[in-house]
C-alpha cells in the first residue's frame, strides 16, 4: 500500500517533518483503517485546533507488520469532528501521519486471523490512540481529503490482491494434480477418477477465466484511469477471491486429511484467499457497485440509440 502512497502523494509525503526518519529500508509504515467490529467497535476522531491535530480513537484491526519492532510510522485515516451536515460523505475524513511513539498510542493486543498468529511478522494489533496530538503538518493533502487519497491506492492495490490470488490458485492447482498423480484410491489413481479430473480442469478453467479478467482491469487501469476501471476491478475483485477459495478448497479436498496440516501450505493459502473477499471491501459491496455501474452503462447505451 505504501508505494501506491508514495507514487501518488510522495511528494507530500517529504515534506512532512517526520518522514526523514523514515527512510532507511529496514523501517516499516502501516496503514490504519478504522472499522467496526462486533461488540469491540472502531472509532477514529479528531479535530483540528491551531497548528495541532487531536486523535482519540480505538482500532481493533490494523494492516499487517502493525506489531512489528521497525513500525516507526502509521497513515491514520479518520473522520473529522468538524466535518458537519453540509459536508459531502467523501470529504469527512482525512488521512495523518502519526509515529508510532507519539504519546497515546498504544499497543493493546495481538489479534489472529483465522485462528493462525502471525506474530513472526508483525501481525495483526488492536491499537488504542488516546488524545493523541501531532501538528496539522502531518494531514496528507489537506482535512477531508483522505478518501481522495484512498481511491488513487485502492484501485491499484485491490488488483495487487488479485494477481496474488491468481498466483495462489496457480500453486494450490499444482499441488493438487501432483497429489492427484501420486496416491491411488478403489485400484485407481486419483486422477483416473472422474471426478477429480473434472476437478482439475474446472481448476484450470476458472484461473485462466480470473487472468484474462485481471489483465483486461489492469489494461483499462493503465489506458483509462482508476475511475473508469472501477466496474473491472470490483468484478477481478469478486472473481478472484471466489475462483482462488474454489480451487484451493479442491486441493484440500484430494490431499485429504493431509491437506489441512502443517506438511502442505493448503490450509494457510485458504485462509489468505477466504480473507481476501473480506480486505478492501467484501464481496457483497463490490456486487452492489457492479450492478449499479453496469445499470448506469446500459442506460447511456439505451439513451444514444434514441
Amino acid at each position: 500500500m505504501l508505494h501506491l502512497l508514495c507514487r501518488h502523494w510522495g511528494h507530500l509525503l517529504s515534506n512532512t517533518p517526520v518522514m526523514p526518519q523514515c527512510v532507511p529500508p529496514t523501517i516499516t509504515i502501516i496503514f490504519c483503517h478504522f472499522r467496526t467490529a462486533g461488540i469491540l467497535v472502531s472509532y477514529q476522531q479528531c479535530s483540528f485546533s491551531g497548528k495541532v491535530c487531536h486523535a482519540q480513537g480505538r482500532v481493533t484491526l490494523l494492516f499487517q507488520s502493525a506489531g512489528n519492532p521497525m513500525c516507526k510510522l502509521a497513515v491514520v485515516m479518520c473522520r473529522s469532528k468538524s466535518a458537519g451536515l453540509n459536508s459531502t460523505r467523501h470529504s469527512q475524513h482525512s488521512m495523518i501521519l502519526v509515529p508510532m511513539d507519539t504519546p497515546g498510542v498504544r499497543k493493546i493486543r495481538p489479534l489472529t486471523v483465522f485462528g493462525q498468529d502471525d506474530a513472526s511478522h508483525g501481525g495483526h494489533f488492536e491499537i488504542h490512540f488516546d488524545n493523541v496530538r501531532v501538528p496539522t503538518s502531518h494531514i496528507l493533502l489537506g482535512e477531508g481529503r483522505g478518501f481522495e487519497i484512498a481511491q488513487g491506492r485502492l484501485g491499484p492495490g485491490r488488483l495487487h490482491h488479485c494477481m496474488r490470488a491468481v498466483g495462489v490458485a496457480e500453486r494450490a492447482l499444482e499441488l493438487l494434480c501432483q497429489r492427484a498423480a501420486s496416491r491411488c484410491a478403489f485400484r485407481k489413481m486419483l486422477y483416473q477418477h472422474e471426478v477429480v479430473s473434472h476437478w482439475i480442469a474446472e481448476c484450470r478453467l476458472a484461473i485462466e477465466q480470473t487472468r484474462l479478467l485481471a489483465l483486461h482491469a489492469a489494461y483499462t487501469l493503465d489506458t483509462h484511469g482508476n475511475k473508469a476501471a472501477r466496474k473491472q476491478i470490483a468484478m477481478i475483485k469478486v472473481a478472484a477471491g471466489r475462483m482462488a477459495c474454489k480451487v484451493v478448497d479442491c486441493a484440500i479436498q484430494v490431499h485429504g486429511g493431509a491437506g489441512v496440516s502443517e506438511d502442505f501450505p493448503l490450509a494457510q493459502m485458504y485462509a489468505y484467499v477466504r480473507t481476501l473477499r473480506l480486505a478492501d471491501g467484501p464481496d457483497e459491496v463490490h456486487l452492489s457497485s457492479i450492478a449499479r455501474l453496469e445499470l448506469t452503462d446500459q442506460l447511456r447505451r439505451t439513451a444514444a440509440k434514441l
